[in-house]
C-alpha cells in the first residue's frame, strides 16, 4: 500500500479541519482518533457548554417576567437540570455525526485508536504501522489539576465530569475564574446552586483587559455568585464527604466548604506517550514547538492546536490546521498573528475581545488612547432588557490605529468578528467610526466607542 501524504493524529477541531483541508489540496489523508471525532470541543467542551448556557439564559429570562409583562406561580416552575444535560449531549452528538459525514464526503480514512510516532514517517496504531510522508500532531490538551490534588471525578471534578453531571449539588466551588470557570459558574448559578468562584490572580478573566474583569466580577456578585479574587488555594480536604478548601488572601485564611469542587485552572498538553521524545521533537513544558508553518524541529512533522500552547481555542486550532495542510502542499501560507485572534467567554454577561488590552498596549510602548461606550445608552440593549457592560477600544494616539477591542454585555460573542477583521486590516478609529452600523443594533456600540476614543462621542 502506498504511504499516505499526511496522517493527522487527533480528530478535534484542529485535526479534522486539517484533514479536510489536506484532502481538498489533493493529499491522501488519514485521521487517527482514539475516542470521538470532534475532540474535546464538540464532545466535552465548547458545544455542550453552550447548550447548557442557552438553558440558563432561558431560566434567567423567566425570572424577568415583570419587565416583560408576564407572571406565573414560581412554585410551579420546575427546572430540570437532567433535561438540560440531555439536550447538551444531543446537540453534541448531532455535530459529531456531522464530522463523521464530512470525513466520508472528503474521503479521509478514519482510523480508530491511539496514534504513536515510530519515526517521522511511521505512525503505529495498536499493532498496525502506517507509512506517511507527513504527520500533523493534533492531540490537544486535558484539564490541569492543582499540584498534589487528584481529580477523583466525584468530589473533585474537571470540566468533563461537570458536563456529565445530571444532577447539581446544592453547593460547588469553582477554582479558576478563566473562561471555563465563569461559564460553569453562570450555568449552575442559574439553576440555583450555591456557587463560589476562587481565582488566584487579581481579577476574574485575568488574561483579559482589567476593566472587563472588574465589570464581570461586579455582574457575577450581583447574581449572588461568591467571588474570591486574589485568593490562593492552600489545602484541599475531601475526608468528610464534602470538599473543604483552605484559602488565603493578604495573609488572612478562610475555609470554604461545598459538595463538589470544579478545578478549572488551565490545561496540560497531551504530548507524552505518542513518540515525540523518541523521534527528537522539541517540547517546552510539554507543549510542542512549531514555526510559522506549524512545522516542528523535525521536517515533515507538524503540530497544531492546544498541544502547541499558542492559544487554547478551537478556532485557533482550525486556523493552524489549514496552515499546516497548505505548508505541506507548498502553498504560500499566512503567518498567524495570535494577538489578533478573537477570544470569547459565554458567561452572563458575555465577554469578547481581540487585540491588545490597555495594559499590554502601554507595555508595548504605545501612546494609548481609550474610548468606551456603555450598553445602557444603546437602544437595542435597552429593548432586550439586557444592558449591563460596555465596548472598550484601545488605540494608538499617534496614528489612531485600533490595537484592541474589548466587549462585555449581551450577545457580544456575535459582535467580535467585525472588529477582528478591522484589526487584521489595521483599521483606524476613523475607519470604524465612519463605517455605517445598522440601527438599532448592539453593534452600534462599537462605532460609538470609536467616536468616544477620538473625543467625539455622539450618544454619550
Amino acid at each position: 500500500m502506498e504511504p499516505y501524504d499526511v496522517v493527522v493524529i487527533g480528530g478535534g477541531p484542529g485535526g479534522y479541519v486539517a484533514a479536510i483541508k489536506a484532502r481538498q489540496l489533493g493529499l491522501k489523508t488519514a485521521l487517527v482518533e482514539k475516542e470521538s471525532l470532534g475532540g474535546v470541543c464538540l464532545n466535552w467542551g465548547c458545544i455542550p457548554t453552550k447548550a447548557l448556557l442557552r438553558n440558563a439564559e432561558v431560566i434567567r429570562t423567566l425570572g424577568e417576567g415583570k419587565a416583560f409583562g408576564f407572571s406565573f406561580d414560581t412554585s410551579s416552575l420546575n427546572v430540570d437540570y437532567a433535561a438540560a444535560q440531555k439536550r447538551s449531549r444531543q446537540v453534541s452528538g448531532r455535530l459529531v455525526k456531522g464530522v463523521q459525514f464530512l470525513m466520508k464526503k472528503n474521503e479521509v480514512d478514519v482510523i480508530e485508536g491511539t496514534g504513536v510516532l515510530k519515526s517521522p514517517t511511521e505512525v503505529t496504531v495498536g499493532e498496525k504501522t502506517i507509512s506517511t510522508k507527513n504527520v500533523i500532531v493534533a492531540t490537544g490538551a486535558r484539564p490541569r489539576p492543582i499540584p498534589g490534588v487528584a481529580i477523583d471525578g466525584d468530589l473533585i471534578i474537571s470540566s468533563r465530569e461537570a458536563l456529565e453531571m445530571t444532577q447539581l449539588p446544592e453547593s460547588i466551588i469553582v477554582v479558576g475564574a478563566g473562561a471555563i470557570g465563569v461559564e460553569f459558574a453562570s450555568v449552575w448559578n442559574a439553576y440555583g446552586a450555591d456557587v463560589t468562584l476562587v481565582e488566584m490572580l487579581p481579577t476574574v478573566l485575568p488574561l483579559e483587559d482589567a476593566d472587563i474583569g472588574a465589570e464581570l466580577e461586579k455582574a457575577l456578585k450581583k447574581q449572588k455568585i461568591a467571588v474570591r479574587t486574589g485568593t490562593r488555594v492552600d489545602k484541599v480536604d475531601t475526608s468528610g464527604g464534602q470538599v473543604t478548601l483552605t484559602v488565603s488572601k493578604d495573609g488572612a485564611t478562610e475555609t470554604l466548604t461545598a459538595d463538589k469542587a470544579l478545578i478549572a485552572i488551565g490545561v496540560t498538553p497531551n504530548s507524552e506517550g505518542i513518540g515525540l521524545e523518541s523521534i527528537g521533537v522539541e517540547t517546552d513544558r510539554g507543549f510542542v514547538g512549531i514555526d510559522e508553518h506549524m512545522q516542528t524541529n523535525k521536517p515533515g512533522v507538524y503540530a497544531i492546536g492546544d498541544v502547541t500552547g499558542k492559544l487554547a481555542l478551537a478556532h485557533v486550532a482550525s486556523a493552524q490546521g489549514m496552515v499546516a495542510a497548505e505548508a505541506i502542499t507548498g502553498h504560500e501560507t499566512e503567518t498567524l498573528n495570535y494577538s489578533k485572534m478573537p477570544r470569547c467567554v459565554y458567561s452572563h454577561p458575555e465577554v469578547a475581545s481581540v487585540g491588545l488590552s490597555e495594559s499590554e498596549a502601554r507595555k508595548s510602548g504605545y501612546e494609548v488612547q481609550v474610548g468606551q461606550f456603555p450598553f445602557r445608552a444603546n437602544g437595542k440593549a435597552l429593548g432586550l432588557n439586557d444592558y449591563e457592560g460596555f465596548v472598550k477600544i484601545v488605540s494608538d494616539s499617534q496614528y489612531n490605529e485600533v490595537l484592541g477591542v474589548h466587549i462585555i454585555g449581551p450577545h457580544v460573542t456575535e459582535l467580535i468578528a467585525g472588529p477582528t477583521g478591522m484589526l487584521r486590516l489595521e483599521a483606524t478609529l476613523e475607519e470604524i467610526a465612519h463605517t455605517i452600523h445598522p440601527h438599532p443594533t448592539l453593534s452600534e456600540a462599537i462605532m460609538e466607542a470609536a467616536h468616544a476614543a477620538m473625543g467625539q462621542a455622539i450618544h454619550m
